[in-house]
């Protein structure tokens, strides 16, 4: 009798007397199902059965020369048949009565393997599971009850094969794309900004304008002259990323020069200012003998227009009829008037900036130019032009005591200024490939993402205020 828990899960060659310890197969694939059903429940539960029949075993016909019924002939010790057959060729699906009976029963039943058969020729097979001679008559129904009762629940595969088993997929499996293994990306607002960041910095920054304004104009004339060098060395710098470099040493002179020449020589002193100042860039760029003198003339010359002569349409709002101020201001109630004319228009950029935000984010489904800037909408806009007119008829009415219109004028134009100022500043970002102009704000980029809106709001308040405050 044989042990099913000790029963080998590959073929085996050799006799039981000589083999009685059974080695375990080195791969799983060579572990013998009865079935494809069998391997496939196999590998989706890890388990291989050991299935034991109960029906008899068939009788098996074999010769009694085949028996030996003395010792072993010198054909069987060396491991050959009668007729010089080798026992290694034979079949194994095949049963043999090989050994005398009594070396068979000597076998413990518990710990005897499984072994192949070999019949010889005109034998039919059995059951590789057990073994049969030609004086016992097969079916022997106790032996075989006995043999049932040791059969043991199915086992794993682990623990017959010694290698884990792993379920098979369906399909091929594809590589992971990098999309999915990439770290993500934080999430950002809908409108692209640090929103906390944006907030403080520009809370910042209203509150050092507003109380130099009121308190020193000189020092926001200084604050405002600072932030109009560095715009224009955040311009320079990003168009010196296409390869046009601008004469730095005359630009930013004229930059220094044009602030202070129109507030205290006002719409005189700024144009002369420019005029020289654009005169310099040529000159000075025209004595280097490096190639592109007329692109960096042109760079030089624009970033002049654009930023420090915009800028200074604000102190000239500043000086106003009565001429700069140069000391400080403790009697609010005798400021200078167009000091609140600047507060005004500073309130109104800020009022078009947060109001078309929060709208945007809130309602914005239509963009108005999806080239330049996408995440500014019409919606957006409709809020800008809303908020604006909400801040500016009060400051215009109790502030300047003029008429309200003039306070709805000076908001619809602000609102068109600032905006168009937005898309000048994205058109010239989207031309140079770059999304800030620098980083030097939190949650605003660089300081002309700050200007841009006052650069194109400064002329329109000062002809509005020049022409409609006279009525």
């Amino acid at each position: 009798m044989t042990d099913p828990k000790r029963a080998q899960a590959g073929p085996v060659s050799g006799p039981a007397a000589s083999n009685p310890e059974v080695e375990l197969p080195g791969q799983p694939n060579d572990y013998q199902f009865p079935s494809r059903k069998a391997r496939r429940h196999a590998e989706l539960t890890g388990m291989i059965p050991i299935i034991v029949p109960k029906t008899a075993v068939p009788n098996v016909t074999v010769p009694k020369t085949a028996v030996p019924q003395g010792p072993a002939t010198a054909g069987q010790k060396d491991g050959t048949l009668d007729g010089g057959t080798d026992s290694s060729k034979a079949p194994t699906d095949t049963l043999v009565a090989e050994a005398p009976a009594a070396a068979v029963d000597a076998v413990p039943a518990k710990t005897a393997p499984i072994l192949p058969a070999r019949v010889e020729a005109g034998a039919t097979a059995t059951h590789p599971g057990f073994e049969s001679e030609a004086d016992d008559e097969a079916g022997d129904e106790a032996e075989i009850d006995e043999l049932s009762e040791l059969a043991p629940r199915p086992v794993s595969a682990l623990a017959v094969t010694g290698l884990p088993v792993v379920p098979l997929p369906h399909a091929p499996l594809a590589a992971m794309p990098d999309e999915a293994t990439a770290a993500k990306a934080p999430r950002t607002p809908k409108a692209g900004r640090d929103l906390p960041a944006a907030i403080a910095v520009g809370v910042t920054l209203l509150l050092v304008v507003i109380g130099s304004l009121l308190f020193y104009p000189l020092a926001f004339v200084a604050v405002a002259t600072a932030f109009a060098c560095v715009g224009v060395w955040e311009v320079t710098r990003a168009v010196a990323g296409k390869g046009i470099k601008a004469p730095m040493t005359p630009v930013m002179i004229g930059a220094l020069a044009m602030p202070a020449s129109a507030y205290f020589a006002g719409p005189e002193g700024l144009l002369f200012a420019l005029v020289a100042s654009a005169g310099a860039t040529v000159l000075w760029r025209s004595l280097d003998p490096e190639p592109g003198a007329v692109k960096s003339i042109l760079s030089g010359v624009f970033a002049l227009m654009w930023i420090p002569f915009l800028l200074s349409f604000v102190f000239l709002m500043m000086r106003g009829e009565n001429g700069p101020v140069l000391g400080l201001t403790t009697d609010l109630s005798a400021i200078n008037p167009g000091v609140i004319q600047v507060i005004i228009m500073l309130l109104l950029v800020v009022a078009n900036d947060t109001f078309g935000y929060l709208v945007g984010v809130m309602f914005g489904k239509h963009p108005m130019a999806p080239k330049i800037s996408p995440k500014k909408s019409w919606e957006g806009f409709a809020g800008s032009l809303g908020g604006a007119t909400l801040v500016a008829i009060p400051a215009t009415v109790f502030l300047l005591d003029q008429h309200w219109w003039v306070g709805f004028a000076l908001a619809i134009g602000m609102v068109f200024a600032g905006t168009g100022g937005d898309f000048a500043e994205s058109m010239v970002k989207r031309e140079l490939g770059i999304k800030d102009m620098s980083n030097l704000l939190p949650g605003h980029g660089g300081v002309m993402d700050r200007l841009d809106s006052i650069l194109f709001a400064a002329p329109v308040a000062y002809a509005t205020f020049s022409v409609l405050g006279q009525f």
